[in-house]
């Protein structure tokens, strides 16, 4: 345990000088963190993640074994990055060809879920609290609380916060089973109910 603040770093990371890590992060076994690379308060780096200079993640960002997050992204607070999910930050690479200065901007908003084995490819945003399942390709931006799954990925409906999926009734309104709370379904985009 490092004494400061608290952060855990397993004796086989490798931390380079010049990023930041909050309090009660825990490092785990073979991770790599870059310089220039910003990690929130109380998060979790799974076995073998490398996290590249430039990278953004909130607090409480839950990361599993055998990822890597390339320059370009932004994960905001409470995202879970599914074991070996795939981040790209270039359209058309070559070997050959230096694009460096050329990634694209990929942003993860607060509560989203990436499943297992899914690729996103660059320059798509992915919703407050979108559900995307296991092995799906995302090409497209992805709306708050969708749940997409396939390559491409395609929207199948609406998940909750808690990660339920929501069943509208007549009126547009559904309710998550487990924490009880109510949303709404309007324009084709859903917003939780903050009032009765």
């Amino acid at each position: 345990m490092s004494s400061e603040n608290s952060i855990y770093l397993h004796p086989s990371a490798v931390v380079d000088d010049g990023c930041k890590i909050g309090a009660g992060t825990k490092v785990w076994h073979f991770c790599h963190i870059m310089t220039g690379a910003s990690i929130g308060s109380g998060c979790s780096l799974g076995q073998n993640v490398m996290v590249a200079s430039g990278v953004i993640l909130g607090n409480n960002v839950k990361v599993q074994n055998n990822v890597s997050i390339y320059e370009g992204v932004t994960c905001e607070d409470d995202v879970f990055l599914g074991p070996s999910m795939v981040f790209t930050n270039i359209l058309n690479p070559r070997s050959a060809i230096v694009r460096r200065g050329q990634y694209l901007k990929t942003v993860v908003h607060k509560g989203a879920t990436i499943g297992a084995n899914a690729t996103i490819v660059c320059g798509h945003n992915i919703g407050e609290y979108a559900f995307i399942g296991a092995g799906s390709v995302v090409t497209k931006h992805i709306k708050p609380y969708a749940l997409v799954v396939g390559n491409p990925a395609k929207q199948i409906g609406w998940m909750s916060e808690y990660g339920h999926r929501l069943n509208f009734d007549a009126n547009n309104i559904a309710v998550c089973p487990e924490s009880k709370e109510r949303y709404k379904l309007e324009n084709g985009h859903v917003h939780k109910i903050t009032s009765a």
